[in-house]
């Protein structure tokens, strides 16, 4: 009777997955399926029936372009930095609306509103804030005496991937915000009372309480926001268009692939972001296998 049931368990797992199943065939694999194919083609998007099988030529010219690898620093960089602030901050906001203080639901609700503004609508609205002319933010600088005239914040290189890193970074510190904030909730308050019972200072109970136990929300929250990072593709397109200074390996593929038709090599240029965010998940999720091993080692 128990292997009956455990088999109709099982169908029934099965029948509940399978729209699930379906829905990512047709959603995610087949669409990767046919980039990885026609990255091995030198097809064009204008006809993309007529084409030939060239084998890894593509791949090889990706790598073997200038632009490619700006954009591949470009999108290291802006992940590295983008990334290490908002979990900084994250921590620290979390923290902070963590403690029982008026209005902290109040605070908890606004906190959220930058992550909730669609991303198009964020950098456009941040755009028009720092135009050197008319922007409300060279307005406050210069009725501070900080600068006599107005910055051109966009339009200059050498500020431009700050300006990109400074928008993401306002969108998305309450993303590890909540994610932060749900791992110190399931940190048993008997815990930090006892701690505070023995006379522990606040800095050690954080440093060798909290923090430990906060590692995996903070893990999980890192990981997620790496991965959207390595594909960043809207914040800096809209800011910039194909700018040099802020182009992401996305903005590249994109570029290949409509703007010179090449689909073959958009192709290649796609499914070698693909790699590289794959390659990093996996760096990441082993490192957090290792760091739970070892916490759970006696």
């Amino acid at each position: 009777m128990s292997v009956k049931l455990a088999r109709a368990d099982r169908r029934a797992a099965w029948m509940f997955m399978a729209p699930m199943l379906v829905a990512m065939l047709v959603v995610a694999v087949w669409p990767l399926a046919r980039t990885f194919y026609f990255s091995f083609t030198d097809a064009y998007l204008d006809d993309p029936t007529n084409y030939s099988l060239i084998g890894f030529e593509n791949y090889l010219e990706v790598i073997g372009d200038r632009t490619w690898w700006i954009a591949v620093r470009n999108t290291l960089l802006f992940t590295v930095v983008s990334v290490a602030i908002e979990t900084v901050l994250g921590l620290g906001i979390a923290l902070l609306i963590n403690q029982a203080i008026p209005g902290r639901g109040l605070v908890r609700a606004a906190i959220l509103v930058p992550w909730a503004i669609p991303v198009v609508v964020a950098t456009k609205m941040w755009e028009w804030m720092l135009n050197d002319q008319f922007g409300v933010l060279n307005q406050v600088l210069i009725s501070m005496g900080l600068i006599d005239h107005g910055i051109a914040w966009t339009a200059n290189g050498s500020l431009i991937m700050g300006v990109v890193i400074f928008i993401d970074v306002w969108m998305t510190t309450p993303f590890m915000v909540l994610l932060i904030l749900a791992g110190l909730q399931m940190i048993p308050g008997e815990i930090m009372e006892a701690a505070e019972v023995d006379g522990i200072p606040a800095w050690k109970r954080f440093w060798s309480i909290v923090l430990p136990l906060l590692k995996p929300a903070i893990g999980v929250a890192v990981l997620f926001r790496v991965l959207d990072a390595l594909r960043m593709f809207d914040l800096a397109y809209v800011l910039a268009a194909s700018s040099e200074q802020v182009m992401t390996a996305s903005i590249y593929a994109r570029n290949r692939l409509i703007s010179f038709q090449e689909l073959g090599i958009g192709s290649a240029a796609s499914t070698w972001v693909f790699l590289l965010v794959a390659f990093v998940a996996i760096l990441i999720i082993g490192v957090l296998r290792l760091d739970r091993a070892a916490g759970e080692a006696p």
